[in-house]
């Protein structure tokens, strides 16, 4: 077992995918294991090692090798149920049952064959969180043992493979893991600072700790566009409303993710920026023209691609000017003529979360098969993981698959796999650390938007009271530490108000007698208040709001530059 374990440290180490809620709270803690599971056996005596060497060789000649079950496994990433990969609770253990047929997830591998696994989390101020019923993520110790188990599992499966492991740590609203790591800021702070250099240094931080957990994929960095009317679901997700912006944004992003190890994925292909509706609920439409599209939703996921990244989401999109009517997940004129034709990408194709209403119009075995037709290479999360799977054999049985596309598939998956199993798995210490903060609180500080209001010195005089919604009584009370730490006096009442507003607040959130209103999200509801300063941070972070107390003390200046309109206000009051 020693041995296995050192190989898995070596060779083995794939981020997984992390799916969980995020906010001002913890993610929920499960109760204690109580339901134990033998190991996964051992991979048959026929099934011989893998090759050593490149990456794309010891890919094809692994997939050369593996039986239609273990091609069809590899293709699919599900979640599971439960904190440890060999031991859960009860109530894991009855999801497992309903999800696979299995108690725990390292079974959940070994009987399906699996070439990845999501780790999933649910709040409820997440526009992502109706896709992950559960949360399986706590803190960076829990996650490193469960990806550790994870690998343990995939090592004994006849493909002798690491595990694609992957999370959705986009930070802002969408961040699964929150406890003890460095918290970046939503995409949109990144789009005030206009300084990719700032960008790649952070995410190269965030990589590095997703990373040292355990995690071989991360589903970001969003390549949408927001268009004039914005998208509700993307939102501060997104890196503004700039595509050049957005494309040097995203580049910097895959640069220091995929430095540091990780894989990035580009989402949501082609775009779901320039829609109004909700790919979790219905399939919304991206109306431009051809001409449009390829000048607006385009070019960061070229920049992205361009920049290396390992992988691309497709979205539940409907690319109008390509293939009307048809999401495109399952057009195969979106994902292998305009993705791999125009694009020339060559990396992982994986689609949005099939449990997701867009992608639930077929049975999950139809489903897989016309993703995979269409040029996905990867399922995320399929509603129903046996109906998915024996769907994919019952196509290379009667035709409706081609046995050579399902090959072409797990190559890709196999040699992302292999590739990122080269860069040794950075020590758990490396999350939370003091450089990765510096690198994180530089990005923070050049973020901050004044809209309205002073440009030098204090933005309020005098003691201040800082005020907020009770969802963001987290954000306040870190706000009120922040700001006595700057040297601002503040007290419980009756200073100058400063308000806090954030991710899903209203017009009706406001308070029109404060002194300053700070948005830690999109900053269009700032057009709403009646405040003479009006600051966006764009997230609700610790570092973040140290870098709001020092703007507000008159210690640094408000460097940012809102990357999408908020109604007539300036996009800065201090930067040209």
């Amino acid at each position: 077992m020693a041995i296995v374990k050192n190989l898995l440290r070596v060779a083995f180490v794939v981020p997984l995918l992390l799916l969980s809620g995020c906010g001002d709270d913890e993610p929920a803690r499960e109760a204690a294991p109580t339901v134990s599971a033998a190991p996964p056996s051992a991979a048959p005596s026929s099934a011989a090692p893998s090759p050593t060497g490149d990456p794309a060789a010891q890919a094809a000649a692994t997939a050369a090798r593996l039986s239609d079950e273990d091609l069809a496994g590899q293709v699919l990433m599900p979640y599971a149920y439960g904190s440890a990969a060999t031991t859960v609770d009860k109530a894991a253990a009855a999801g497992n049952q309903e999800l696979a047929g299995v108690n725990t997830p390292a079974e959940m591998i070994a009987k399906y064959r699996l070439g990845g696994l999501i780790l999933v989390g649910f709040k409820p101020d997440d526009p992502t969180g109706d896709t992950n019923p559960t949360s399986n993520v706590e803190n960076p110790k829990q996650v490193r043992a469960l990806t550790a188990g994870l690998q343990e599992a995939a090592a004994k499966l006849p493909a002798a493979a690491p595990l694609m492991i992957g999370t959705d740590q986009e930070y802002g609203v969408v961040t699964r893991i929150t406890d003890g790591v460095t918290m970046l800021p939503s995409a949109l702070a990144f789009g005030a600072a206009r300084q990719p250099a700032l960008t790649e240094a952070a995410w190269h931080a965030a990589g590095r700790e997703l990373a040292a957990m355990g995690v071989t994929v991360d589903f970001a960095p969003v390549a949408d566009t927001l268009g004039p009317k914005g998208s509700a679901v993307i939102g501060s997700r997104s890196f503004g409303a700039d595509p050049a912006g957005n494309a040097a944004q995203v580049a910097a992003a895959v640069r220091g993710l995929q430095a540091a190890g990780v894989s990035a994925s580009l989402k949501h292909f082609p775009g779901h920026g320039h829609t109004t509706a909700d790919s979790h609920d219905e399939l919304p439409v991206i109306a431009q023209s051809r001409k449009a599209w390829d000048a607006q939703d385009l070019p960061p996921f070229r920049s992205g691609i361009e920049a290396g990244a390992g992988v691309v989401m497709s979205g539940h999109l409907d690319l109008q000017a390509v293939d009307k009517g048809v999401a495109a997940t399952f057009s195969r004129k979106v994902m292998t003529d305009l993705l791999r034709g125009q694009l020339k990408f060559t990396g992982v194709a994986i689609s949005d979360a099939m449990n997701m209403a867009p992608a639930r119009k077929w049975p999950a075995g139809e489903a897989a098969v016309r993703a995979l037709n269409a040029g996905n290479d990867m399922l995320l999360m399929p509603p129903d993981i046996k109906g998915a799977r024996d769907g994919i054999l019952a196509g290379l049985r009667d035709g409706s698959l081609k046995r050579e596309r399902l090959v072409e598939a797990n190559t890709r998956i196999l040699t992302l796999k292999f590739r990122t199993a080269k860069t040794a798995q950075p020590e758990l210490a490396a999350v939370g650390s003091a450089e990765h903060e510096r690198a994180v609180a530089a990005l923070d500080a050049a973020s901050i938007t004044v809209l309205r209001g002073r440009c030098a010195g204090p933005l309020v005089n005098g003691p201040v009271t800082v005020t907020a919604p009770s969802s963001r009584e987290v954000a306040r009370v870190t706000l009120v530490k922040a700001l006595q730490a700057a040297g601002v006096k503040v007290q419980a009442a009756g200073g100058a108000a400063i308000h806090l507003v954030g991710y899903g607040d209203q017009p009706v959130d406001l308070d029109d007698a404060a002194a300053v209103t700070v948005m830690m999200d999109n900053p269009a509801l700032l057009a709403w208040s009646r405040s003479p300063t009006l600051v966006a941070t764009y997230s609700s972070s610790r570092l973040s709001l140290a870098a709001l107390a020092d703007v507000i003390a008159g210690k640094a200046k408000a460097p940012g530059k809102s990357p999408v309109a908020a109604g007539k206000l300036p996009r800065s009051a201090c930067v040209k």
